[in-house]
């Protein structure tokens, strides 16, 4: 069975190409935002792949609950997901076209998860070394995890860089057993 990325992918690309095509990558982030909290909602999603509940049902509802927030093309974007995929209606799709649109902006999250909490002089020296690195703008997300024990563990999409003080006494454990 394919990944629910692979499965997403030519739905994202295709709005996000509809959205680049027509310069309002913002808004379509935004309107697939509202889309995917409200295909997230349990009640929402007890209905997926429910076959008393109609495809066009299911756009609808999705439609109203998201309000004047979901506009015409947004409403066109749920009502296809919901006619060809109607058991695996978002929130995957809608999240791929915001990556694709950080892609195309040149920006990247990246997680930072430090054994002590990063004072602010030391989170914009990573964020510039960061931006040398990846050349791309960094939204910087920070969270600490004491386990740790001191260093950081970077996450920016597939890379991991990982500088953690029990990451290296783990590979000194291992060296000493193998």
């Amino acid at each position: 069975m394919a990944d629910k990325t692979t499965v997403a992918r030519p739905y994202a690309k295709a709005a996000f190409e509809e959205a680049k095509a027509s310069n309002q990558l913002a808004p379509w982030s935004e309107t697939l935002r509202t889309a995917s909290i409200v295909v997230q909602d349990p009640r929402v999603q007890r209905l997926l792949g429910n076959p008393a509940v109609s495809n066009a049902e299911l756009a609808k509802l999705v439609g109203d609950l998201a309000g004047p927030q979901l506009d015409g093309q947004g409403r066109n974007f749920v009502q296809t997901l919901a006619e060809n995929r109607p058991s695996r209606l978002p929130p995957r799709d809608f999240e791929s076209v915001d990556e694709l649109k950080d892609e195309a902006e040149g920006v990247i999250d990246v997680t930072v998860t430090s054994a002590a909490p990063l004072e602010a002089g030391q989170r914009e020296a990573l964020t510039s070394a960061l931006q040398r690195r990846l050349k791309r703008e960094i939204r910087l997300q920070c969270e600490t995890d004491p386990s740790l024990l001191g260093g950081a563990v970077l996450r920016a999409g597939d890379l991991v860089i990982d500088g953690s003080v029990r990451s290296r006494l783990n590979r000194i454990a291992y060296e000493l057993t193998a």
